[in-house]
């Protein structure tokens, strides 16, 4: 193609397919209190574009989605909305980080506005006590999976500084915005938010992001592989982990698509699970329901 080395179209890769282990371990733990109808709080900051789509995935899978619009007008604003956000957090089971491009990826990089945010003590006690003492579960998608990422929830499991030790997702090998739908292979049934599907299941999953390749040390990889944290790859049309693109479109390190904390309730990942519907990509093939929706909501029951 003429202009391939202005604007590639096959990212730079040393290798095209990578090996993957499957941890088909299953978390059955239940929270000590159940709920008829878990209540989920959909925090949408400025830049945020997935709240519906989430909160609709959500509303048919039998949860209560409260989107919550975080106000940054002026400096009393912020102080509001983060009493406000404490406050709804201490009254939902689920937090859901949807996808977007929170003040437009800037300063420095996609998801650090909604990190700062929740790095507020409030905040941060709020989320703490979610997790460590109402069994709470966390969702990220795309720039909510980004969030997480910076946050330490993933693969952590908690909110803690990190460093250049830490995974993170970065700039797309590829070096531009890619949106297209993916194959991804459930790698493992840790996670509550994996409940409904088994090791080996495929999916293809809507994908949009420029910053969404996974990277992290040979030593992180590892360990993650250990604890059955890798919870998602991309996969080729034979179900192979790759590196390749088109099958793997941002060029993440051992083809992850998704990770999870330590004992999988937190759950980060770059496809757009929530965007399928009746009428969506009806001229693409593949199974589109990942039912994570579905299973976050039942763990509460």
């Amino acid at each position: 193609m003429p202009l391939e080395k202005v604007f590639p179209t096959k990212a730079i890769v040393e290798n095209t397919k990578v090996e993957y282990v499957d941890y088909e371990v299953r978390n059955n733990s239940k929270p000590s209190i159940r709920f008829a109808k878990p209540r989920v709080l959909i925090p949408t900051f400025p830049g945020t574009n997935c709240e519906y789509d989430t909160a609709r995935a959500f509303e048919r899978a039998g949860a209560e989605p409260h989107i919550m619009i975080f106000n940054n007008l002026s400096s009393y604003d912020i102080g509001e909305s983060i009493n406000i956000m404490a406050e709804k957090i201490n009254n939902s089971q689920i937090i859901a980080l949807p996808g977007g491009f929170s003040a437009g990826d800037e300063p420095d990089g996609s998801g650090k506005f909604i990190a700062a945010v929740f790095r507020n003590p409030r905040i941060k006690e709020a989320v703490t006590d979610l997790l460590e003492s109402r069994d709470g579960l966390i969702l990220g998608i795309c720039n909510g999976f980004q969030a997480l990422i910076k946050l330490g929830l993933v693969p952590y499991g908690e909110i803690r500084d990190i460093d250049e030790k830490c995974p993170t997702l970065t700039y797309n090998k590829i070096g531009r915005h890619i949106s297209r739908m993916v194959r991804t292979r459930v790698s493992s049934t840790l996670s509550p938010w994996l409940r409904s599907v088994e090791t080996g299941d495929i999916h293809t999953i809507a994908m949009s992001h420029g910053e969404g390749r996974f990277a992290a040390s040979e030593e992180v990889i590892k360990h993650l592989l250990i604890n059955g944290q890798i919870a998602t790859q991309y996969v080729d049309d034979f179900g192979n982990a790759s590196m390749q693109m088109p099958y793997n479109p941002n060029g993440s390190d051992y083809a992850i698509e998704g990770i999870t904390s330590p004992d999988g309730r937190v759950f980060g990942k770059m496809g757009h699970s929530e965007r399928i519907g009746q009428d969506i990509a009806k001229n693409i093939s593949g199974n589109k329901n990942q039912k994570i929706f579905e299973a976050g909501v039942r763990y509460f029951k």
